[in-house]
């Protein structure tokens, strides 16, 4: 298995999905009742290489990514050839930028000595799609980019 198994929600809002993934393989209902039965391994494995296909799609399409924490912004755009990253830190710890009142705060204060900005690009290793993947399982959220376009925006006119 390349990334991980759907949970057991995911795969509920995949029914149909499963279904039809199964059928390209000639297997019916009934005969997905017997394996599961009688073949668990392969039961598994047909899971396995589902979860791994659901992935690969939605990974495919990944544009960006946002991993928030108390004091630290990363925002990744994901190109054909590369990530870029837009990261923010703030220097105090008594900001908390996860909650409203500590995002309102780095929205006044942007521009302050309390926030540092960096901004970096990386180039894929072999497998881009496990690169995207490392960072959802690590905490990353996949978006559609405002928040990196913004900053973006902002950085490029303060340099």
């Amino acid at each position: 298995m390349k990334y991980a198994r759907l949970t057991k929600e995911q795969f509920e809002e995949l029914h149909q999905e499963f279904i039809n993934f199964l059928a390209t393989q000639s297997i019916t209902a009934e005969e997905w009742n017997t394996i599961k039965t009688n073949k668990p391994e392969v039961a598994e494995q047909e899971l396995d290489v589902f979860s791994d296909l659901i992935w690969e799609g939605v990974l495919s399409k990944v544009d960006y990514l946002e991993h928030i924490s108390p004091q630290h912004m990363h925002l990744f755009q994901c190109t054909e050839k590369n990530m870029r990253l837009i990261s923010l830190k703030l220097k105090t710890t008594e900001i908390d930028i996860t909650t409203k009142e500590g995002y309102n705060w780095l929205r006044d204060n942007l521009l302050s000595d309390e926030v540092e900005f960096f901004a970096a690009q990386k180039d894929y290793s072999e497998d881009k799609g496990l690169d995207k993947f490392k960072l959802i399982q690590e905490g990353a959220h996949i978006t559609k980019g405002q928040l990196f376009n913004y900053f973006e925006n902002l950085v490029g006119k303060t340099n």
